[in-house]
């Protein structure tokens, strides 16, 4: 995983980054079921990507569903991969399931 990508351990950490983050932040959900290993998986290799390239415009968060329920509730989170793009704390753009480096440009380029 890219050191540039946080990974909160649970909801009050990943609560404590939004809140630090003095950038948009790119929060994307994983799930660590059997079905949802390998698209997650593919999923952080174009974040962690995404990540380097944003570096100073863009916070980004790998957050697993299990560990921040209340994160994945707060932005609707059901499946993974999923990921939201918020803006001081508010979710301006949203997807699901796995997604291209280029998609993933497209929406922050869009957004940013």
């Amino acid at each position: 995983m890219a050191k540039r990508v946080h990974q909160p351990r649970e909801d009050a950490e990943f609560d404590f980054i939004l809140g630090m983050s003095p950038v948009p932040v790119l929060a994307y959900f994983i799930g660590t079921w059997p079905k949802a290993i390998e698209p997650c998986r593919a999923v952080d290799l174009v974040m962690a990507a995404v990540a380097d390239e944003y570096a100073g415009r863009l916070t980004a968060v790998r957050t697993d569903m299990t560990r921040c329920p209340a994160a994945t509730r707060r932005y609707a989170i059901t499946q993974a991969p999923s990921h939201v793009l918020l803006k001081d704390g508010e979710a301006v753009a949203h997807g699901t399931g796995p997604v291209t480096d280029a998609e993933v440009r497209n929406l922050l380029d869009s957004h940013l």
